[in-house]
């Protein structure tokens, strides 16, 4: 494509407000059609069409989660496509129809997190029943045993009934479980008194903005946690801010599947990450010798995706 060729397809291409719109959006949170059109106030058809657009430019990369397809706009292209990006995000900045925009964008992402937040208030105490078809001991040990230092401080980021953070404490460990569910810290509180542990604080907060302090603890961990997020990838971040310097962040969870039942059954966002994924958020969050292993998940009746341990270094 010669250089005139170019500049008539990024100015054809941007010459649409609404793909303008679109693309802010998809630059600061990945989305699906759905949300778009929440977003937006437009029909399937509308936004599909400049979609459509958007992607046979070269603009957008897609991810596919089961049955749903996400949306994302990482970066204009280098040369005239980026030149005129950056001329056209310096000029939306005092336009009142961001404003809209990221209001609702807001609302869309906040609807995300109360999915979540409702499945674990129902469920509360019942949630060590359900919890038994992941058969994850095994992998959960597995985390555990690079945590064994008796004089660290660990997170355990989405901590639930706080059987994770129950082991951790009688490791020795001064353990903080932080969950966004009163119900389900409701449920940890009582298997604290019972195990009689004084080492385990609990603390009511959300995984995107954790109740820590820069560099409060030795390590983080979530386990089984960030398909239930909203944005994974933010509280990967927020894990690496509250971990001291040298300190670990770990995190287990499913390899990317096809099992639709767990986000109908178990309440899960996303169905499972790539090792890729999760290596990119770790190596975007700032750390270093990012690890990641996959083992076989067992199961006892029903069918389960393989399961990843992912570590790295603040």
């Amino acid at each position: 494509m010669s250089e005139a060729d170019e500049l008539q397809k990024v100015f054809k291409t941007f010459a649409d407000p609404t793909r303008i719109r679109i693309l802010r959006l998809l630059q600061a949170e990945e989305l699906m059609v759905q949300e778009l059109m929440e977003v937006l106030g437009m029909a399937q058809s509308r936004v599909s069409r400049h979609l459509a657009i958007l992607r046979d430019a070269g603009l957008l990369r897609d991810r596919r989660d089961g049955t749903y397809v996400f949306y994302r706009f990482p970066t204009a292209p280098a040369g005239p496509w980026r030149d005129a990006w950056d001329l056209v995000r310096r000029n939306l900045a005092q336009d009142p129809t961001v404003q809209r925009d990221d209001a609702a964008l807001q609302r869309v992402i906040e609807a995300r997190a109360e999915r979540s937040r409702s499945f674990f208030d129902a469920v509360g105490p019942e949630w060590d029943a359900l919890r038994k078809v992941f058969d994850d001991d095994a992998v959960r040990a597995r985390a555990i045993s690079q945590l064994v230092d008796p004089d660290k401080t660990v997170a355990d980021i989405g901590t639930g009934t706080g059987l994770l953070a129950i082991e951790l404490g009688r490791l020795g460990l001064r353990v903080i479980g932080v969950d966004g569910s009163r119900r389900m810290l409701s449920a940890a509180r009582a298997k604290l008194d019972e195990a009689n542990l004084s080492n385990v604080e609990l603390r009511l907060g959300d995984a995107h903005a954790l109740p820590l302090e820069d560099g409060e603890v030795d390590a983080a961990l979530a386990h089984r946690v960030l398909q239930y997020l909203p944005r994974p990838g933010d509280a990967v971040r927020e894990m690496a801010r509250a971990v001291k310097p040298n300190g670990q962040i770990i995190v287990v969870d499913f390899v990317q599947h096809s099992e639709s039942w767990m986000r109908h059954e178990l309440g899960i966002q996303w169905q499972g990450f790539s090792l890729d994924e999760v290596c990119g958020w770790l190596e975007a969050a700032g750390l270093r010798n990012v690890r990641a292993e996959v083992s076989e998940a067992p199961s006892r009746g029903r069918e389960l995706p393989a399961t990843f341990i992912a570590s790295a270094i603040r």
